[in-house]
């Protein structure tokens, strides 16, 4: 079920429970959602969050990209990035069929260049850009990887799904970034990169936690933690490790475990004081900064709204932080303050969220839901709010 013009998600909601002849109270009880939250979503009243939108999906018997409406076709065609994905599609099917004859890539140097390149704009929120020119690169190292048969060869390849992946998964194609992973594990294994299989754990453990599956991404957060103590120590392990234990923290507070959380986060600092500030290490700007930010989310995770506005109120972040990130960020704060009844600074927010990456941020769920959050405050906002949902198609 993709979205529909105008459709929001308590619509959706209403609409698969009827579909199955449920009543709202049978849902809240298979579902185990309060009754009366269950009905002011459905009604328009208050946003889903992302841990009742798991427990929906999971009652319901759908995927939670069915519920939250992913991939949002309409925006996606008239930004001319829905034509993009089939050629990524078709870029990752031709991984195990050796050299292509008529592919003539460039030397080693050149094509890591661009991979890095790559990782980097996807990172300033250039997605259209990138997922335009990604296809024609996995193609090519593809080739290359097969003729030289490299470890540097394989990482180098490993690398383009890894942007694929990225790509997919911010535009809301999460079967496509399932598949870009899988070809990353694929050549992390010939790589024989122990640093770069814990990451590929790390990151299937995202596309877990976005379904709801928390003990499945919790299972994959613990074997990536194994894989890395094989890894030969010091920076790079240092901060893969710290950025595992992030993931987890998350992953606990979406399970609503505030201990198991804390723990992570406790061990991410822990990390982070080592590695200090670490934001071009495979690009995950993982640093004391980074903690704070996930400390953020926990907080949100957990329903601590209150707590979670006044960790994200005044956090500075670096200049030097990739752009998606920040955007990320605000885009967490804002719904904090939102829940808190902040509405014209959770608005802000979002103008920030906006600014830092606006591909990223109009198909960012958390920005929708919170403007969501704000329409049904019904409380007077600047003349802008309906300017930015008009933007976001909602």
């Amino acid at each position: 079920m993709h979205a529909l013009p105008h459709d929001r998600t308590g619509a959706r909601i209403k609409r698969l429970r009827l579909e199955r002849h449920l009543t709202q109270r049978a849902l809240a009880d298979l579902s185990q959602v309060p009754y009366s939250t269950l009905t002011k979503t459905e009604q328009g009243v208050i946003p889903a969050s992302p841990h009742l939108i798991a427990k929906l999906a999971r009652a319901l018997r759908v995927e939670v990209a069915t519920i939250t409406g992913q991939p949002y076709v309409t925006e996606l065609r008239a930004d001319e990035l829905d034509v993009l994905i089939q050629p990524i599609r078709e870029s990752l099917d031709v991984y195990d069929l050796g050299s292509d004859p008529d592919v003539k890539p460039r030397p080693y140097r050149l094509l890591h260049d661009d991979a890095e390149a790559m990782l980097v704009a996807v990172r300033a929120g250039e997605i259209k850009q990138t997922a335009g020119q990604l296809p024609a690169l996995i193609v090519e190292a593809t080739t290359a990887a097969h003729t030289a048969g490299t470890t540097e060869g394989w990482l180098l390849l490993a690398s383009t799904y890894r942007t694929a992946y990225d790509v997919a998964s911010k535009l809301g194609f999460s079967d496509l970034a399932t598949i870009a992973l899988s070809r990353m594990e694929w050549a992390a294994q010939r790589g024989s990169d122990a640093v770069v299989g814990g990451m590929y754990r790390y990151m299937r453990a995202l596309t877990y936690l976005r379904a709801g599956q928390y003990r499945t991404g919790d299972r994959l957060i613990r074997m990536g933690l194994n894989i890395l103590e094989q890894a030969d120590g010091g920076r790079r392990r240092d901060v893969l490790t710290g950025q595992l234990h992030l993931g987890a923290a998350v992953m606990s507070g979406r399970a609503q475990d505030k201990a198991r959380a804390e723990g992570h986060l406790a061990e991410a600092e822990r990390f982070a004081g080592v590695t200090g500030e670490a934001v071009d290490v495979h690009w995950l700007a993982f640093g004391p900064t980074n903690v704070k930010v996930h400390r953020v989310s926990v907080l949100a995770e957990l329903d601590q709204y209150d707590d979670a506005a006044r960790a994200g109120h005044g956090l500075t972040i670096p200049k030097d932080w990739p752009a998606s990130r920040r955007s990320h960020h605000y885009a967490e704060v804002a719904r904090a303050q939102m829940w808190t009844g902040q509405l014209d600074t959770a608005f802000a927010n979002l103008l920030r969220a906006r600014k830092a990456a606006p591909q990223q941020a109009r198909y960012h769920q958390t920005v929708r839901e919170t403007y969501a959050g704000l329409e049904a405050a019904k409380r007077q906002l600047p003349d802008s709010f309906l300017s930015y949902g008009s933007w976001l198609g909602v």
